[in-house]
């Protein structure tokens, strides 16, 4: 099996580096310093099960010089999604599987926009990761862990080629039997703990123990789940009570990586998280204040942000 990482960030590069590691096939996307870096030095991923180094089969940032690929992992910001599904049109194969594993509700459905939807699983991870510098990858919190599976809930035999790789990469995966909840589920929660820490420069432990804030978190959760509702996702009932344990079990100092995306003054996904669910909240004739207010307060810095060179 030929992998190729599409984006080299604390996803991209955890992952497509485990796949590495693991004597599999590996190319990767790269670019600039940390491309430089890589090529020279291997991929450095510094973590909290174990540092490694690891030099994949090819890192380059010419799509045209990757040989065609059988699993191809989208690991780019959530508004690059497009792009990066435009960007592999030259190296699919008729049975390439194409997983976005990203933060966002609607990655999915935005490579399938792109490329014939045969191509594309839902899929997502759960990790705490970041560069650390050029071609350093830091693994600093939580079992990482991808999840992924058909969109239509059928159990196709591509999803066990997957698992093979992920099986031999050596870290956690497993095959949804809903991948849309499983997506809407960790959308649910990165998008309620992103936008209200950037916007309060808290930390998740900070906000949920703070009374007002820890409602602010429940009601901003809660607007998601309608939205999954009415968009017929078959969300728990008790999925709001679940994320809720769910954030207060997290590291006290833990962020989310749009939080400090924001707090950097670097562009975020923003758009893709507390923006998305203002848009969907107008299309489906639901109200949505408490993302609509976290939304736009933090507007005016993500346009500045991307105004920078």
């Amino acid at each position: 099996m030929h992998t190729v990482i599409i984006g080299v960030g604390g996803v991209g590069g955890y992952f497509g580096g485990k796949i590495a590691n693991s004597d599999q096939k590996v190319s990767m996307i790269a670019r600039g310093n940390h491309l430089e870096a890589i090529l020279q030095n291997g991929l450095q991923v510094k973590s909290i099960d174990g540092d490694f180094v690891t030099r994949p089969f090819l890192v380059t940032d010419d799509i045209h010089k990757v040989e065609k690929a059988d699993l191809i992992l989208i690991c780019t910001k959530s508004w690059q999604v497009q792009d990066a599904a435009e960007l592999i049109k030259p190296i699919l194969k008729d049975d390439t599987v194409v997983i976005p594993v990203q933060n966002g509700a609607d990655n999915a459905e935005k490579v399938c926009s792109v490329v014939d939807e045969k191509h594309v699983l839902g899929g997502l991870c759960k990790i705490y990761s970041k560069i650390e510098s050029p071609g350093v990858i830091s693994h600093f919190g939580h079992t990482p862990e991808v999840i992924f599976g058909e969109l239509d809930k059928s159990r196709s035999d591509r999803l066990q080629s997957v698992k093979a790789v992920f099986d031999k990469a050596g870290f956690k995966n497993k095959i949804s039997e809903d991948i849309r909840v499983d997506i809407w589920s960790k959308f649910m929660f990165i998008a309620t703990v992103s936008g209200l820490g950037a916007l309060t420069r808290a930390t998740i432990g900070e906000m949920y123990e703070h009374p007002e804030l820890n409602k602010m978190l429940r009601a901003t959760a809660t607007e998601i789940y309608k939205i999954a509702i009415a968009k017929g996702i078959e969300m728990p009932s008790a999925i709001v009570d679940g994320i809720m344990t769910f954030i207060g079990k997290q590291p006290f100092t833990a962020t989310a990586s749009t939080q400090r995306d924001i707090m950097e003054g670097r562009p975020s996904e923003l758009d893709n998280f507390n923006g998305f669910i203002v848009k969907e909240g107008k299309k489906l004739g639901l109200d949505t204040p408490i993302n609509g207010f976290i939304y736009s307060c933090l507007q005016p810095m993500e346009a500045k942000a991307r105004l920078k060179p």
